[in-house]
């Protein structure tokens, strides 16, 4: 039997047949590879969201750190000033324009030379003193990134007022003490010997009973002796004032006996008197008779600054510490007067300084001493032309209350006189030191 050749047409279907075989498998692989491509590109997705989602808050984290970083710079009480490689300003904080006295314009893009110029701050003079008063500090240092690379340099200015108060009233108060420890020692010599003069002083006055005009020596004798234990005692008074009976007193009340000392002064004066007590203020913890010598000598000062008139202030008000939360008392007496010089308003307060022919010297010392006996400070501020203002400040009244008023620091164990008796020889102690 003779085998068949295939013919054409089966030919053609077993290519057909290969062919959709072929065309199977392609499509069951182009299928398999398009399920792997969309299984990975969901997974693309789901990456990338969770990457855009970091980035995100890395965005915001990174957003609220730069605005808590601008936050602080700005609220910074020390001025800064970020200078480029080239050294000009390309950044100022809100402390750096007002220390300063420049607008942010006048500030970026200046070099610190100009913009120190122009804030007349260029001088070589330590502290530095703004236009505003303010002392100021200024010091430089390099920039540096992480790596170690130059990237510019810092100015920062710094607003050293409170310290240079603080430094000169602790010089001021070792200084006080110190003076007030030799004029102790000095009145305490000088007072032994005047009882002695002033007994045979009397003795002389006795035996020249017979004889007017020679008595009339002898009374000149005891009441110089007399003026002399005066001043001495004011001077005893200045060494360590007995502020030890301390009580609740009527402010305004305190404020207007003083006021009723001072009638032979205000009595000539053309002077607007005001008092501007708080109610939270009425009250305040003193030894009556020593806060009234302390206001006596600072309205005499006040009034004998206003030669041509004006206003004499009295004022008080309850103040809180911001930083400690605890309460106390500030009065004032402000006048509208000469003012003060600034060269002489550090010195306002040292015994025997004095800017009048008149003047002993003792009053505003004799003030200082007796604030600081009641554990408080004392401050003035002066504007030439415009008047002066003396602050007392006084301790937190709950912390009165609860503790005897003691004496100031101990410079010279001395006499001392009483309260009434200061009242009684208040013309000793009028006293001003304004210009």
């Amino acid at each position: 039997m003779l085998n068949e050749s295939p013919t054409p047409a089966n030919t053609d279907s077993h290519l057909l047949q290969a062919a959709f075989r072929s065309f199977d498998d392609a499509a069951a692989t182009l299928q398999q590879s398009y399920q792997t491509l969309t299984s990975r590109l969901e997974q693309l997705d789901v990456e990338l969201a969770d990457r855009n989602e970091a980035l995100r808050k890395n965005l915001c984290a990174n957003e609220e750190l730069r605005e808590h970083l601008t936050a602080i710079v700005e609220s910074l009480s020390t001025g800064l000033l970020v200078m480029d490689e080239a050294g000009t300003i390309t950044r100022c904080n809100q402390a750096g324009t007002q220390l300063l006295g420049l607008a942010h314009e006048q500030i970026v893009g200046q070099s610190l030379a100009m913009c120190l110029k122009e804030a007349q701050l260029d001088g070589n003079v330590y502290p530095l003193t703004t236009r505003q008063g303010a002392a100021v500090s200024l010091s430089q240092r390099a920039l540096q990134t992480r790596d170690g690379r130059h990237a510019g340099s810092l100015a920062l200015i710094q607003d050293v007022t409170a310290v240079r108060e603080l430094e000169d009233r602790l010089q001021r108060r070792n200084r006080l003490a110190a003076m007030g420890e030799m004029v102790g020692r000095i009145a305490h010599e000088i007072r032994n010997p005047l009882g002695s003069i002033e007994l045979f002083a009397s003795m002389l006055r006795r035996d020249l009973n017979d004889t007017p005009a020679l008595r009339g020596y002898a009374e000149h004798i005891s009441s110089s002796v007399h003026m002399m234990n005066r001043l001495l005692t004011n001077l005893l008074l200045y060494t360590k004032p007995d502020c030890s009976h301390g009580k609740w007193h009527g402010t305004e009340a305190l404020m207007l006996d003083a006021l009723t000392l001072a009638a032979h002064a205000v009595a000539g004066a053309r002077v607007d008197i005001r008092l501007a007590v708080d109610p939270d203020a009425a009250r305040i913890w003193c030894d009556e008779g020593q806060m009234k010598q302390v206001l006596l000598n600072l309205i005499l000062n006040s009034i004998h600054a206003m030669p041509d008139g004006g206003t004499l202030t009295l004022s008080a008000r309850v103040t809180e510490d911001a930083a400690s939360g605890a309460s106390g008392m500030r009065l004032s007496v402000s006048d509208t007067g000469v003012g003060i010089p600034a060269e002489q308003r550090s010195r306002v307060f040292d015994p025997f300084f004095t800017t009048r022919d008149e003047g002993t010297g003792l009053g505003l010392a004799i003030v200082h001493a007796i604030v600081e006996g009641h554990r408080g400070r004392i401050d003035v501020e002066s504007v030439e032309g415009s008047g002066t203002t003396f602050t007392i400040a006084l301790p937190n009244r709950q912390e009165a209350s609860s503790a005897p008023i003691s004496p100031a620091p101990a410079l010279a164990s001395v006499e001392e006189s009483s309260a009434s008796e200061m009242l009684d020889e208040q013309l000793l102690l009028e006293e001003e030191t304004s210009a």
